[in-house]
C-alpha cells in the first residue's frame, strides 16, 4: 500500500475517533446546561419565596413592636387615670397589669419575628450566591458547548478532506501519467520522423534534377523537330 494513502487513512480514522469523542461531551454538557438551569429556576423560585416570608416575618416584627408600644401605653394611661380618680386604683391596676402582659407577649412574639428574619437573611444570602454560582457554571458549560461544536466542525472538515485525499491512489496516477507522456512522446517523434521522410524524398528529387542540369537545348530542339513533323509543318517549310 501507498505511505501517503496509509498516513491518509490513519488521519481520517483519527479525525472519526475524534468526532466520536467529541459527541458525548456535547451531550453531557446540553445535558448539563439543561439541568443547571432547572436549578437556577427552582433557586430564583426558592429566593422569592424565602424573600417573601422575610418581608412577612419582618412586617409581623415591625407590627408586634407597635403593639407592645401601645400596651405600654395604655398600661400607663390607665395609672394616670386612676391617679386622677376617673377610674378605680384596683382596676387600673388590673387593667394595666394586663396591658403589660400583653406587651410582653408581643415583644415575645416580636423576638421570634426577629429570629426568623435573621434566619431567612441568611438563607435569602446562601440562595443568593448559589444563584450566582449556577449562572456562572452555565455560562461556561456554554462556552465550553461552543467550543466543543467548532472542534466538532473542524474534525468534520478534516475527516472529510483527508477522506478525498486518501481515496486518491498516487501511484495508479502517476503510472497513467507517465503512460500518457510516453504516448505523446511517440508521437511526437512518428511526426518528427514523417517530416524527415517528407524532406528526404523531395531533396532526393532536387539532387537529380541538379545532376542532370535539366534537358539540353539539343533534346529540346529535336523535340521541336518531331512535333514540326508530327504536324507536317516541316515540309512546308521545304
Amino acid at each position: 500500500m501507498n505511505v501517503f494513502s496509509r498516513l491518509f487513512r490513519i488521519g481520517t480514522a483519527e479525525a472519526h475517533s475524534a468526532i466520536d469523542k467529541l459527541e458525548d461531551p456535547i451531550k453531557m454538557t446540553e445535558q448539563g446546561i439543561r439541568d443547571l438551569k432547572v436549578n437556577l429556576d427552582d433557586s430564583l423560585k426558592a429566593l422569592a419565596e424565602v424573600k417573601a416570608l422575610a418581608i412577612r416575618s419582618k412586617n409581623d416584627y415591625e407590627s408586634n413592636r407597635s403593639r407592645a408600644s401601645d400596651y405600654e401605653n395604655k398600661a400607663v394611661l390607665l395609672l394616670k387615670k386612676a391617679e386622677k380618680g376617673e377610674i378605680s386604683a384596683e382596676d387600673a391596676d388590673r387593667l394595666a397589669t394586663e396591658a403589660l402582659t400583653k406587651k410582653e407577649e408581643c415583644l415575645s412574639m416580636a423576638s421570634q419575628k426577629q429570629e426568623e428574619v435573621n434566619r431567612f437573611e441568611q438563607n435569602l444570602s446562601q440562595l443568593d450566591s448559589n444563584i450566582k454560582k449556577l449562572r456562572s457554571q452555565i455560562s461556561t458549560y456554554e462556552n465550553e458547548l461552543k467550543t466543543l461544536k467548532a472542534r466538532v466542525k473542524v474534525s468534520k472538515a478534516t475527516k472529510s478532506i483527508n477522506k478525498q485525499m486518501a481515496q486518491i491512489d498516487s501511484g495508479s496516477t502517476i503510472s497513467m501519467l507517465e503512460k500518457m507522456k510516453e504516448k505523446v512522446d511517440q508521437e511526437e517523434a512518428l511526426s518528427e520522423a514523417y517530416g524527415e521522410i517528407a524532406n528526404e524524398s523531395k531533396s532526393l528529387d532536387d539532387e537529380i534534377d541538379s545532376a542532370l542540369g535539366g534537358k539540353s537545348k539539343a533534346e529540346a530542339s529535336e523535340s521541336l523537330a518531331e512535333l514540326k513533323a508530327k504536324l507536317g509543318l516541316d515540309k512546308k517549310e521545304e
